[in-house]
């Protein structure tokens, strides 16, 4: 087998197997190959510049897409933050919607005495508490504790309320938040998104009645005036 037949073979192979392949990047990895093939038989062999001007530009398509879906991939890595974010707020989704939701919101950093919420004032950010803890009053009255993992403003902040308790960090924090003003659109506008987002704020909002009906009972029970 010549040199030249060799090479049309494995090409056609290629493609074949390219043909029968149900991943897009493996169908394109391999369409590559039959096209660096078809390239070095039309410079080498053959000499044929249109032919190697067809093979070359389909080589570039399929690298230039390999590359692309690449840097995707990389792009929808999430650190061990923002994998807790979505575990705790969009769990189900698919990476490439988890990470268009991350990125409507950014991290910070916070110190003892910050205001998260207020209590009687709209609640203007979605917070996810990655570190860190904060003292939730209500009335003047302690009646629970966030602390890491824990979501904060999610009782009001789809829907513009007002704010049911006032939230203040305790030491340093790491939180992960998202603008109201942001949010509501976004979420209008993806119907999977709310979904998940409201599955996971129904789950949050029966925790914090669990912790809360734990921490009046431990502090004696709600007093009454005259």
């Amino acid at each position: 087998m010549t040199v030249g037949t060799f090479s049309t073979a494995l090409a056609f192979a290629l493609l074949i197997a390219a043909a029968l392949a149900g991943r897009p990047g493996v169908i394109r990895l391999l369409i590559a190959g039959a096209a660096a093939s078809f390239l070095a038989r039309a410079l080498f062999l053959n000499h044929d510049r249109a032919g190697a001007i067809g093979a070359g530009l389909l080589l570039a398509a399929c690298l230039l897409l390999l590359g692309r879906g690449l840097y995707e991939r990389r792009a929808q890595r999430f650190t061990p933050d923002e994998q807790a974010v979505i575990d705790h707020l969009v769990s189900g989704l698919s990476q490439t919607r988890a990470r268009h939701l991350i990125d409507q919101g950014l991290w910070l950093t916070g110190k003892a005495g910050d205001v998260l919420t207020r209590e009687g004032e709209p609640v203007a950010q979605l917070y996810y508490l990655a570190e860190g803890e904060a003292k939730v009053t209500s009335g003047g009255r302690q009646v629970g504790t966030c602390r890491a993992g824990d979501l904060i403003g999610e009782l009001t902040v789809l829907s513009g309320e007002r704010a049911s308790a006032t939230v203040v960090l305790t030491g340093p924090a790491r939180f992960w938040c998202a603008g109201a003003d942001v949010l509501r659109p976004y979420v209008e506008a993806n119907e999977d998104i709310r979904r998940a987002i409201e599955h996971s704020f129904a789950l949050a909002l029966k925790a914090k009645l669990r912790a809360t009906n734990r921490t009046i009972a431990e502090s004696g029970g709600l007093t009454g005036g005259d």
